[in-house]
């Protein structure tokens, strides 16, 4: 894969990290995120899980079926924040966003490449930062692994 990056999300900041991938995308770059569910939102956990638990809570009386629809798995969630600083309502955001791939944990064609990491985004740059690790957030609103 020519112009392929692969990253590692374990300890990055989700929002960090985001914007860069987001960057990289429109870039024209293809982006791999591997170990999704180890990414963190930083803040005060109680809070975070709240906030997400609230926002399960929006929706249409009319047609539920319509959406907003609420993701609950982890690279989901990861997706969709990276989705969210893309210029979605343009056609080269679309297209950026399909050249993204987000994955739990290592698939096994990955197993052998060597991934990336963002150091601006790493959460041991916060000195005594609370945080709460994405595959929590995803736990607590519903999600459950099945393998």
């Amino acid at each position: 894969m020519e112009d392929s990056i692969v990253i590692d999300a374990t300890d990055l900041v989700l929002g960090r990290m985001a914007s860069v991938v987001a960057k990289h995308l429109l870039n024209g770059e293809r982006v791999t995120i591997i170990n999704a569910e180890k990414a963190v939102v930083t803040g005060n956990p109680r809070f975070i899980k709240e906030k997400y638990k609230k926002f399960l809570q929006i929706r249409t009386i009319t047609a539920p079926w319509k959406g907003p629809i609420h993701y609950r798995r982890p690279d989901r969630l990861v997706r969709r924040t990276i989705r969210g600083m893309l210029p979605w309502k343009k056609a080269r955001g679309r297209e950026a966003y399909k050249r993204l791939r987000v994955y739990i944990g290592i698939p096994e064609f990955l197993s052998g490449v060597n991934a990336q990491t963002i150091p601006d985004a790493h959460i041991s740059g916060k000195v005594n930062a609370k945080f709460v690790r994405v595959e929590d957030i995803s736990r607590e609103v519903g999600w459950s692994m099945r393998r």
